[in-house]
């Protein structure tokens, strides 16, 4: 009775692709079609031509390479999606992404009358820094509040970049007495980055805090980028907030 040795191929390689890198992958699957190769020779199996050597090693060597892109084609997939749902520039969600993670986080504090909070972040006299230091500069500077944005925040806290120089921040399970805390403390941050790299730019927030309500997730931005205005137009470098629906707004003015 004969048996097929082909699993313990195909494992390793598949194996080996998946952990390490496809191109490691690749060299496994080619060396295990010429070591069935040089085995059947050795151990008699002779074809009866070159042709039938050929024929049966670019089989192996196909059904070797087909985990191997299977993979290959799967992370290509990922990496597309994630590029689909990311900022090309500094990596945080697009806005398209948020607004359906905006949306679900809606659904989810009407049905469990859950609070949540958004905050519209505006990085005030950026064009300063493109026409004073160039665009790869004010490149680096979206970079840099990107990063930091997200090292202050929770893992379920969500950042996306939504304009040129805007930035909004989702804070699932946050009310109004906890978004003040938190949205301070990641503007202090951001504002003493900027000052160790000596970008003078400040940040102006709008921060609105909902209740289970029926209401658009354009609504709610809206609403943020009201209150981000207003502080644009009270000398910038400032948060207001407001809860939604009473809407009674208040800054808080920083003392840095």
């Amino acid at each position: 009775m004969e048996f097929s040795f082909s699993l313990f191929y195909l494992l390793p390689i598949t194996l080996i692709s998946w952990a390490i890198s496809e191109r490691l992958g690749l060299v496994f699957a080619v060396l295990g079609s010429c070591v069935w190769i040089a085995v059947d020779i050795w151990s008699g199996n002779r074809a009866s031509n070159l042709f039938a050597y050929m024929w049966n090693a670019a089989a192996r060597l196909g059904s070797f390479l087909l985990p191997v892109f299977m993979i290959r084609l799967n992370r290509a997939l990922q990496r597309e999606q994630e590029l689909a749902r990311t900022d090309f520039l500094t990596g945080v969600l697009n806005a398209r992404f948020f607004h359906e993670l905006a949306q679900m986080e809606i659904n989810r504090s009407i049905r469990y009358k859950r609070r949540f909070t958004i905050a519209f972040i505006d990085v005030d006299n950026f064009k300063t820094i493109n026409d004073t230091f160039g665009h790869t500069t004010g490149d680096g500077v979206l970079r840099n509040i990107a990063m930091n944005i997200k090292a202050h925040l929770r893992k379920t806290d969500m950042v996306a970049r939504v304009g040129g120089d805007e930035f909004v921040i989702l804070l699932p399970e946050t009310n109004a007495q906890t978004a003040p805390v938190v949205i301070s403390n990641m503007q202090r941050e951001l504002l003493k980055g900027m000052n160790e790299n000596g970008w003078s730019v400040t940040f102006s927030v709008g921060v609105l805090t909902l209740s289970d309500t029926q209401i658009s997730v354009d609504d709610i931005l809206g609403k943020a980028d009201q209150l981000m205005y207003s502080v644009k137009n009270n000398g910038k470098n400032n948060i207001q907030y407001a809860t939604h629906p009473t809407e009674d707004a208040y800054a808080m003015n920083l003392d840095l």
